[in-house]
This record gives C-alpha cells, structure tokens and sequence, in this order.
C-alpha cells in the first residue's frame, strides 16, 4: 500500500510539472495571440521567391541580398532541391530577383543557407557576403566574395568551430570577424527539442576573429536568434526569440561584450535589420509561434514587422508596422528597408516588397 501510494504522488507531481511546463511552453510561443490586421497598402508580392526569403540584407547601393531554401528540422519546406541566394536590386523599378552563380569547388548540392551578413573592405572595396550553412544538419558558416557586375559569388572558405555549434544568424565586423547567435544548447534530440519546454536559458553569443580568436561573449539566452550592430559598429544587438526581447550590448576594444539592457518587443521576433541613417532596427516577428510549429493550413501562422526607433535612449519606440494573420504572408523572419521600400521575408513562405514613401 505504501508503494503504491508513493507511485501515485510521483506520477501527480510528474504531471502536475508537464501541465506547467505546457503551460510555460504556451505562453512564449504566444498560443492566444490573435491578430489585428494591419496591411500597408502597398504590398505585392515577389515574383520568383516562392521557397522562403529567411534572411535580407541590402547594401549601401540598394542591392539586396537574400537566402531562401531553408530547411529547418519540425517546419515545412516547399522545395526539393538545394538552398540559393538571390539578388534584387531596389533603385530597378521591375523588383526582379536574380540567382547569384557560386563558383570555385563549393558543395551547392547540400547549400542550406539561413543568416547572412556582409561586410566590404575598405581597402580594395570587395564585399564579402557571410552565411550561415546548415549541410546535413551541421553549423557552418561560407565566406564568399559577391563579384557584383558578374551576379557570382566566389567561395572564399568555411568555418567552423566546436562553439558555433547551432548557429541561427550572423553580423559581420571584418574580413573574418563575425559575432554569431546559438539558438539552441544541445545538440541532439530529444533535450534539443525540449529546451523551450524546459525552460532554459543556455544559449549565446559567439564571437569569431582572425586566427584563434574564437569565444562566448554573451550568454543567458532562451534562444538567440537575430543579430546585428549599430550603424557606427559600437553596440550590438540580439534577438532573444522566445523572450520576446532584444538585448542592447555595448562592443568593446577587444570585441567582448557589456549587456546593457533588454527592450521587450511583445512578439517572436526573429531577424534584425538595422536602417543605417537612422539607426532604426526593423524586425521580423512570428507573432504566434504555437500556430508556426503546429503548421495547420487553416490555421496558419502569422507575420509581423516591428520597429524600434531610438533604441539607445531611455525611452525607446516600439511600434507595429505591418501585422498579417497568414492570409497573405506566413511566419516571417525579417524585414529590411530601404530608401522609402521594404522588403519582408519568411522561414519557408513568399516574400513582400512594400513602397513606405506614404506610411513612415
């Protein structure tokens, strides 16, 4: 009898825990959340993304760099071939993408692209365009030069590391230097897919120099999604997904980091582009996350874009540009602006081109 009543509080107390951890899991995918509409009224989409557009990144010129491909563990993929990056050039009224070539020995058959960042050497102005490639489930990150006037990109080499381990996305601060986010701590199912179920705040941020400069300088994270820098180079910021906020770190002379404060944004926000005039940070969110994984047609997930104006202040503007319950756009991950245009894109869905010279 004793036994057996000890056998039954501990299967209680087992699913009293489960039913607060579902609980927990409910309430930061946002499960309720259900969205006002919110359309900018003019929005088309882009003809030829049609397999996701998970990260943009424009250059100084209007020439926008996207992944699309993606190919994630637990969501859906519409295609069945390797990952691309395309280009688009903004100043084009037609907003035509076209492919980039890759060449020299580079293996484009298990090309699974997720963040990009790009950095141009002052010296000789070549642009290097930094990927987050994910071949066969592994993390690595593609260095390759963009030869501009050839719409080629030339691999220049691979890195890897035993602490970019599961990289989500990436900002370039030199030739070879790059801070990268972890978005989850292990490695291997099931704990991989139990972290937010758990609760855990382990993952980080990444810092990658020359040589064997290679370290954590920010740690703490739910999952560290999104990253990118102020304009001048002298803060960072992070996307926490799934605690719904971005963390400002100032950068210091040896590349660590100092956290400086956190600013909650209210959705699951995944990308952060920064408008370098005005320091602006535009967002991609996933405002219901529940809806994103469950993955049901007539129940799609939505997307939404935030922007964050005067971020270094102490009164910092959060506002919704744009909201969508999935009719027309699903689960985006980032929005970049540009000269008066916006280009919002997804995990696996379409991609939108606005025109916000009458909205902002």
């Amino acid at each position: 009898m004793g036994k057996l009543l000890t056998f039954s509080l501990l299967v209680a107390a087992l699913a009293v825990l489960l039913g607060e951890r579902i609980i927990n899991l409910r309430r930061i995918t946002l499960a309720s959340r259900e969205l006002v509409q919110n359309h900018l009224p003019n929005c088309v989409p882009i003809k030829g993304l049609v397999y996701g557009s998970e990260d943009i990144t424009i250059l100084p010129n209007g020439r926008a760099l996207i992944s699309t491909g993606l190919k994630v563990p637990g969501l859906p993929s519409f295609s069945d071939g390797p990952g691309k990056i395309f280009s688009i050039d903004l100043d084009d009224p037609r907003i035509k993408p076209v492919e980039l070539r890759i060449a020299r020995n580079f293996d484009v058959d298990s090309f699974n692209p997720h963040g990009i960042s790009t950095f141009t050497d002052q010296s000789d102005d070549t642009i290097y365009l930094f990927v987050v490639n994910h071949p066969e489930g592994r993390s690595q990150v593609e260095l390759f030069r963009f030869i501009e006037e050839e719409n080629t990109l030339e691999h220049v080499k691979t890195i890897t590391h035993e602490l970019l381990y599961s990289v989500n996305d990436i900002v370039a601060v030199g030739v070879e230097s790059f801070y990268a986010t972890n978005d989850h701590y292990f490695l291997r199912e099931p704990l991989r897919s139990l972290e937010p179920l758990l609760g855990l705040s382990w993952c980080s941020l990444v810092f990658h120099g020359p040589g064997d400069d290679v370290r954590v300088v920010s740690e703490g994270y739910g999952s560290a999604n999104g990253i990118n820098t102020s304009p001048d180079q002298r803060h960072v910021y992070a996307m926490d997904i799934v605690g719904h906020s971005v963390r400002v770190l100032e950068r210091r002379e040896d590349d660590s980091l100092i956290s400086m404060k956190s600013v909650a944004v209210g959705s699951l926000c995944d990308n952060i582009e920064v408008e370098p005039r005005t320091g602006d940070l535009w967002l991609g969110c996933h405002p219901n996350g529940w809806k994103l994984f469950n993955n049901d047609p007539l129940d799609p997930a939505g997307s939404e874009v935030i922007r964050i104006q005067n971020i270094l202040s102490e009164q910092p503007l959060v506002s919704q540009v744009y909201a969508d319950d999935g009719s027309v756009l699903i689960g985006s991950s980032v929005a970049a602006p540009y000269g008066g245009k916006l280009l919002i894109g997804s995990v696996f869905h379409k991609a939108l081109y606005c025109d916000l010279s009458q909205e902002i």
